[in-house]
């Protein structure tokens, strides 16, 4: 989709109803299923905020960002995730975690940034953190650079995103888990799962 015909409906994204768990359990691992909110409270999960951020690339198409983290050692090595992280002592709310996030990690400057709404939550079981997401957008190209949490950036066009053709699953072999069949997207010749999945699966039924 053109950017400029986006823009109009960014009223309506945020008025849309949220799919909710619904929407993001049909991306959602089997290990996922087995919390409930009584389950994930005992828990205390450690909170976070990520950025879904829509902006045209250069030829002025409706591109949503995504990363690769970097190689390390821990749970979520080489994944692909939208930028974000855990909430700092600095910040006021958790969308300044995701703006603070994004700027550190990508590169992305605060005043370039609109966002639109808050989703769902999303609680993460191997790291035990609850995710929040934000849907927000820049009227501009990002330039971007990238700090050593980042591999790559990932430019997913909306229209491939909207595609149920991308949708897929896959065996997985993690730290946490053996030969286990996952839901996906495939996207830019990447496998997308887990929290990042189940954080897009929402944002597709909004905007279909």
């Amino acid at each position: 989709m053109n950017f400029d015909k986006f823009l109009p409906l960014i009223k309506e994204l945020k008025d849309a109803p949220l799919g909710g768990l619904e929407a993001q359990f049909k991306l959602a691992p089997k290990m996922r299923l087995r919390y409930d909110d009584q389950k994930i409270k005992a828990n205390n999960p450690k909170r976070a905020a990520v950025l879904a951020l829509f902006y045209p690339n250069y030829k002025n198409e409706t591109t949503l960002l995504l990363t690769q983290r970097a190689t390390y050692r821990g749970t979520h090595s080489a994944q692909i995730s939208f930028p974000g992280g855990k909430i700092e002592h600095q910040d006021s709310e958790l969308a300044q975690t995701a703006l603070r996030e994004a700027k550190e990690e990508v590169g992305i400057q605060k005043k370039d940034i609109t966002i639109v709404r808050e989703i769902t939550d999303v609680y993460i079981p191997p790291s035990n953190f609850l995710a929040t997401p934000f849907i927000a957008y820049s009227e501009f190209t990002p330039k971007f650079k990238i700090n050593e949490e980042v591999a790559s950036i990932i430019e997913v066009s909306m229209t491939d995103l909207l595609d149920d053709r991308n949708i897929d699953s896959v065996i997985m072999n993690t730290s946490y888990m053996k030969n286990i069949k996952v839901p996906c997207f495939r996207l830019n010749d990447h496998i997308v799962w887990g929290a990042t999945g189940m954080m897009l699966s929402e944002i597709k039924e909004m905007l279909k």
